[in-house]
């Protein structure tokens, strides 16, 4: 098969792809794969490969497409190629959730001389380090890279960027504790989809509507995180992406649990677990755990509970995120005090601490930590977060924690 022939496959394929015909586009591309001697087909079909496979949740799939295209770019010996191959195996980490190969794939991208990461793919590069950030609960180097894909998104005119960015950092202030942020960012990528989305696909619709649909359950608005989660499942269906059912089937079941309805709770939990541990999302495992845990509690189950507790403790371990195990030790000690079993409680309560201390989520100003209960936050320029009553009481200019930080121990 040769360049021409090879080029009319692969939009024939995407042609049938973005016609929802996903299993006749796979076999399309995968004869190119097959038949085309031509290199830079072969490596644009494999980055088609890439992005269907993420679309339908087959992580490991999407990370052996990203594998064969980082070869065939070093066979065409051309950096744009090779950024874009590292790219793809940057996300197929970050979905698998193996967050710190991600950032080094990330920051490999942003090492390479003369390419595009400069600008048209720079964008990206930061958001997916971002996102893995997020994943390993480093809260400021996180923010610190979402506002770098932002600023190449503005520079960039590039508003799909900005959408998805959004997204991220609804994800992000929800994680903090800031409901009111958490709110406006999916708030703001809806409106881009409105205004700029009418040749995008729907994923960029679903994926806000969802985001919106966590942040109103937050601020306890249930009856409009129903209506946005709804309106985001159904788009996941007609689309058949795995991983979004999956994100409503656990937004639904925090829905039901919010409103004490713990016999319908369960049900989503479960099918949502079985998408989560089928696609690999282990953080996603972690965080249905988490509902599950606080379902026995409210019925008083606390020995399964426990098991449950124990069972995200491991996962959350495993893939590095800090957040969930504060939150895990934070369960567990309520539980251990209302059976007033001291020592059990007092170990809990020491590694709770200890996560406080690894994530910095506390205030640098107040001193007490960020995340317990809503409020209002602020970050400075350096990305540092800080009570936004504490900063506007103290009028504070420069950085209580980046001034600690660069102070000798000998001199403190």
């Amino acid at each position: 098969m040769g360049q021409d022939q090879t080029k009319q496959q692969i939009a024939k394929g995407l042609q049938l792809y973005q016609s929802n015909q996903t299993e006749k586009a796979l076999q399309v591309w995968t004869k190119v794969l097959e038949k085309s001697s031509d290199l830079v087909g072969r490596f644009r079909v494999l980055g088609c490969l890439v992005t269907a496979h993420s679309e339908m949740g087959r992580y490991k799939e999407m990370l052996k497409f990203a594998v064969v295209q980082i070869d065939t770019a070093r066979e065409l010996e051309d950096a744009n190629f090779l950024l874009e191959s590292y790219l793809n195996l940057a996300r197929s980490n970050e979905k698998l959730c193996e967050f710190h190969k991600t950032i080094s794939y990330c920051k490999t991208c942003l090492g390479l001389p003369g390419t595009r990461a400069a600008t048209q793919l720079g964008g990206q590069v930061s958001l997916s380090m971002g996102n893995a950030f997020l994943g390993l609960s480093l809260f400021q180097k996180a923010l610190e890279s979402f506002e770098k894909a932002l600023r190449y998104a503005h520079n960039n005119d590039d508003t799909m960027l900005e959408c998805r960015v959004c997204c991220s950092l609804g994800s992000f202030y929800a994680q903090v504790k800031d409901y009111e942020k958490a709110l406006f960012f999916p708030c703001k990528a809806a409106e881009l989809v409105n205004d700029y989305g009418k040749g995008w696909s729907l994923k960029y619709r679903a994926m806000s509507q969802y985001h919106m649909a966590v942040a109103y359950r937050l601020l306890g608005h249930l009856g409009s995180a129903m209506e946005c989660c709804e309106e985001s499942m159904k788009i996941a269906l007609q689309h058949g992406d795995r991983p979004l059912q999956a994100l409503c089937l656990l937004c639904f079941a925090d829905i039901h649990r919010s409103r004490g309805d713990l016999e319908t709770a369960f049900p989503r939990y479960d099918s949502a677990m079985s998408i989560m541990t089928e696609i690999g999302n282990r953080l996603g495992q972690v965080q249905v755990l988490l509902g599950v845990a606080k379902c026995w509690v409210a019925r008083k189950a606390l020995d399964k509970a426990l098991e449950a507790i124990e069972r995200a403790q491991d996962l959350a371990e495993e893939v590095g995120n800090k957040l969930s195990q504060l939150k895990l030790h934070c369960l567990s000690e309520s539980i251990y005090r209302s059976r007033g079993l001291q020592r059990e409680l007092r170990a809990h309560v020491v590694r709770f601490h200890e996560c406080v201390e690894e994530t910095e989520l506390y205030c640098g100003l107040c001193g007490e930590s960020i995340g317990e209960k809503n409020s209002r936050l602020q970050a400075l320029p350096c990305s540092h977060i800080f009570h936004l009553r504490c900063l506007q009481n103290n009028g504070t200019r420069s950085c209580p924690n980046c001034h600690r930080s660069s102070m000798k121990p000998g001199f403190v």
